[in-house]
């Protein structure tokens, strides 16, 4: 019988972009932070970048890594409320190849504990699009904190059951990772 899952963890490849129309890198607590959490997981960051809040430079920067050949997984910080320059889902979701719904309702319902009934004005989404995992999620430090670790840490984590991701993204050769 085939195995199914590997015992052995898998470092992915992972990208950071901050959406902001007022954060540095000096100020980007957010994209540091997931910096900081996806490194100390074991996996590697290939590139971190702040964009301003707009559609298309955000779907600039996001299709030079969905079509690459390193980066297996975006997450997104920002962009996600609904001020008049939020705009991250609206670049996002046209590129997803399928979307993934329960992200959006468990960071939902995880963030519930924290922030109340305000959590029904994120838009966090997630989706594949071209094997690449990408996961939207708000600007605050306390949300990226709380959805790598209640959400996505997991589900990069080959070793994780029942499911994952790990499986399911773009090949990766060891020259290019």
């Amino acid at each position: 019988m085939a195995k199914l899952f590997n015992d052995d963890f898998l470092p992915l490849n992972i990208a950071v972009l901050t959406v902001s129309d007022s954060r540095t890198e000096e100020t980007d607590t957010s994209g540091q932070l997931l910096v900081t959490e996806l490194t100390d997981s074991g996996h590697k960051n290939t590139e971190k970048r702040i964009v301003i809040d707009d559609i298309y430079k955000i779907r600039e920067i996001t299709s030079r890594w969905i079509a690459d050949e390193i980066t297996q997984v975006i997450i997104i910080t920002g962009g996600t409320g609904f001020t008049e320059r939020d705009s991250t889902p609206e670049a996002m979701i046209p590129l997803f190849d399928t979307t993934i719904d329960g992200f959006g309702e468990l960071f939902r319902q995880v963030s519930f504990a924290t922030i109340g009934t305000s959590t029904i004005q994120s838009r966090a989404v997630a989706g594949l699009a071209n094997d690449t995992l990408i996961f939207c999620i708000p600007g605050s430090t306390n949300a990226c904190r709380q959805a790598w670790n209640e959400i996505i840490q997991s589900q990069l984590d080959s070793r994780h059951r029942p499911c994952n991701f790990a499986a399911r993204l773009k090949k990766v050769s060891s020259q290019n990772g």
